[in-house]
């Protein structure tokens, strides 16, 4: 059915198409007796809340009904409880007919939507990490009776992303929960999980990652060397002090983007974790959810992004995700890193400055605490040098070492660590230990962390054996 193409009903206004949608699944479509007034219609559906507007489509010669009709209301709950209540009901006694009641096509999607499409019934929301999905069904339950709950899970640690669906019965329910449900949670429709023509959201990011940005290179994206005026004036409306402040961020923008594109655009910032978009089936908005690694990235990709514009005349809004962290500790942290970080990269471009800073020149201060989330073991005395090696690991450094005792103090803690070394030049170094199991517990302890502001990657190096088999080097 094209709407666009059909007549507007006498008495009463052809909705603009751009307010057609607001809010989301606001109108429904009838299927009704070509002899139905539309006083009839107003009647029957002014109970179920309020009515901007009341559309019979009409033949553009005869100006007689076509047996169709829209309602729009000023809420989607409105429309999906009209639509649940009204649909297969005769609208009076001289009609025989049962109508047929739809939400109605929006520009984003495919058809008409009927009670028992999923695409109205399941929401997506951010909630905090710590969550189970008995407390997310304890907090959305108050809205209608709920199918089922689910957290997103990360596949190898199994810990909570902090995102997660509520599947519902009637999609009134669903449609409430998003209108009244704390802000925080940022409430969406969810993408449905098994539909013909489009894929699972996973399989939707998947197949979308074809679409890029375009072939320019990806520094020449963002010139953040200079100060851009969308920014300024941007940032002036800002309520800094009011706002939380977390590794997650949320983007929201009038034009759909794919998670190749998300990736592409944050991803300029250092230490960027994971991506993820949420495609809204109310409209064409895109979403997303952007983590970084540590706060002092998120804080940079927050205030440098809000307001850019991609593509061109479309600005894109970032926000905070509150995820219950303590502002006060993150921003203590993201100071101490940064210093941390600093002054490694300064003891690695600068080696002669590692000796005044091991022993902090004249005052004989020591070198900053380890920073990190990880919780490590104490410290433990280091096996004498000349104790056989069991076993010896590798380590990736990302984006410089740090400093030499920085790294035996991380891994002597594991006990029975003999020696700790960086490789010159590289961004790799080498551990060395005369037990496994210490080696093991460091790996698993270690692996993926950052200290200091600095990402690890330990993993097995070459066996003791297979090391001394082989041709010793002669530089």
């Amino acid at each position: 059915m094209d709407e666009a193409g059909s007549c507007a009903s006498g008495g009463g206004f052809r909705p603009g198409v751009d307010s057609l949608d607001e809010p989301p699944n606001s109108r429904i479509f009838l299927v009704i007796s070509k002899y139905t007034p539309e006083s009839v219609l107003r009647e029957r559906f002014s109970p179920f809340g309020e009515i901007q507007d009341i559309w019979v489509v009409r033949d553009k010669h005869t100006k007689e009904s076509k047996g169709i009709a829209f309602v729009k209301f000023a809420r989607s709950s409105q429309a999906c409880r009209a639509m649940e209540e009204m649909h297969g009901r005769c609208l009076g006694p001289n009609d025989t007919k049962p109508i047929k009641v739809f939400i109605a096509q929006s520009r984003s999607s495919g058809s008409h939507r009927d009670v028992e499409d999923e695409e109205l019934t399941r929401i997506f929301v951010m909630i905090p990490k710590s969550y189970t999905e008995e407390d997310l069904r304890e907090k959305f339950k108050v809205y209608g009776d709920i199918e089922y709950c689910s957290i997103i899970k990360n596949k190898v640690t199994g810990e909570s992303k902090g995102l997660g669906y509520v599947r519902y019965l009637k999609p009134s329910q669903a449609a409430q929960a998003i209108e009244n449900c704390d802000r925080s949670f940022r409430a969406i429709l969810a993408e449905p999980k098994n539909k013909a023509s489009e894929s699972s959201e996973q399989d939707y990011y998947n197949n979308m990652r074809q679409e890029t940005l375009g072939h320019e290179p990806r520094v020449n994206m963002f010139p953040f060397g200079e100060q851009q005026p969308e920014f300024s004036s941007f940032e002036k409306n800002d309520n800094r002090g009011q706002e939380a402040i977390s590794k997650r961020l949320s983007v929201v923008s009038r034009v759909p983007f794919t998670e190749e594109q998300l990736f592409s655009i944050f991803d300029i910032v250092p230490g960027l974790e994971y991506c993820e978009v949420q495609r809204d089936p109310y409209s064409n908005y895109g979403h997303g959810v952007v983590q970084y690694f540590n706060v002092a990235s998120a804080i940079y990709a927050k205030y440098k992004l809000h307001g850019f514009q991609y593509p061109p005349g479309n600005r894109i809004g970032v926000s905070f995700i509150d995820d219950g962290s303590n502002a006060t500790d993150l921003l203590r942290k993201m100071a101490t890193q940064m210093v941390a970080a600093q002054l490694a990269s300064m003891v690695w471009n600068n080696p002669s400055q590692q000796q005044f800073l091991q022993f902090g020149g004249s005052s004989g201060s020591q070198l900053p605490q380890i920073q990190t989330d990880v919780v490590l073991p104490s410290c433990k005395k280091k096996a004498p040098p000349e104790t056989p090696v069991k076993e010896r690991l590798f380590i990736v450094f990302n984006p410089h070492p740090l400093p030499l005792d920085v790294l035996e103090d991380i891994f002597c803690r594991f006990g029975n660590l003999i020696e700790v070394y960086l490789v010159s030049g590289k961004n790799v170094g080498y551990a060395k230990y005369a037990d496994r199991i210490s080696a093991n517990d460091a790996i698993t302890t270690l692996h993926g962390k950052i200290l200091n502001g600095v990402r690890l990657k330990v993993m097995l190096a070459d066996s003791p054996r297979e090391e001394s088999n082989k041709r010793q080097r002669t530089y």
